[in-house]
């Protein structure tokens, strides 16, 4: 008679117990990767814009910035990173003081200008993020996805407005984002709450009688945005911004920043 000697694997209940662990290891191995491509990313062309996602149906948001009323004072920086809590030497919003130069007769005039997102109609930051992470809703709001950025800096790069950065603690890309937590309950983003000033105003475009909509239509003459030639449709106006920053702020010799943040 015929013996498996003792170790032998092949004995038909070693070899099951052998295969079905074999498949229970590459079952946990392979689950991982079936989860996290789930949901595919759908190709878009070459600067196509993909759909905009739900926000507050019917509004689109515009902030309007108005230089003769801003003093520097930073309470906006301030409240945005209370409420926003960036990391440490990283900044949503800042208010920047330039010095301009009106020539050798004149003494140099001092500006503060606030930046920010534009929140752009169209935002050249959504159509270069490969996973799309950073998307525009209906109401013109452009948000970043944390969970789904690979903190590529693509869309870092692709902003015309220096208003994006990667988070140094997150490592995904970070913004102002009108503080649409506060806008989806009816309040106002913590900057505009906080200007002394009263230099910043939100609102609704889509509405005629909005605060924001008002001042655009007082104010038409004096609306500009910054660099309109890049096509992107800003919706942050400034009224009495210098023709000197229309174009850019960098590498005018006529423009010397003198600090900030």
């Amino acid at each position: 008679m015929h013996t498996t000697p003792k170790g032998d694997l092949t004995t038909p209940s070693k070899r099951g117990f052998l295969q079905d662990l074999i498949g229970l290891t590459i079952a946990a191995t392979t689950l991982p990767v079936a989860a996290a491509t789930a949901a595919p990313v759908p190709h878009l062309g070459m600067g196509a814009q993909p759909p905009r996602r739900p926000g507050i149906a019917g509004k689109r948001y515009a902030m309007v910035v108005d230089l003769r009323k801003c003093i520097g004072c930073q309470a906006c920086t301030v409240s945005c990173s209370m409420e926003n809590l960036p990391p440490i030497g990283q900044f949503r919003t800042t208010v920047l003081q330039y010095e301009v130069d009106r020539g050798p007769t004149e003494l140099p005039a001092m500006l503060s200008l606030p930046r920010l997102c534009n929140h752009c109609d169209e935002p050249p930051c959504v159509p270069v993020c490969p996973v799309q992470a950073t998307f525009q809703r209906e109401d013109g709001i452009v948000l970043v996805d944390s969970d789904r950025c690979v903190g590529c800096g693509y869309c870092v790069q692709a902003c015309p407005y220096d208003a994006r950065f990667i988070n140094h603690e997150t490592q995904t890309a970070d913004k102002c984002t009108f503080c649409e937590h506060r806008l989806d309950v009816g309040l106002l983003p913590a900057c505009v709450e906080s200007c002394v000033g009263g230099a910043r105003v939100i609102g609704d475009i889509n509405d005629p009688d909005s605060s924001a909509s008002q001042m655009l239509k007082e104010h038409s003459a004096d609306i500009k945005v910054l660099k309109p030639g890049m096509a992107t449709a800003p919706h942050v106006f400034y009224i009495g911004l210098p023709d000197e920053f229309v174009d850019g702020i960098d590498g005018q010799a006529s423009v010397r920043p003198v600090g900030g943040l």
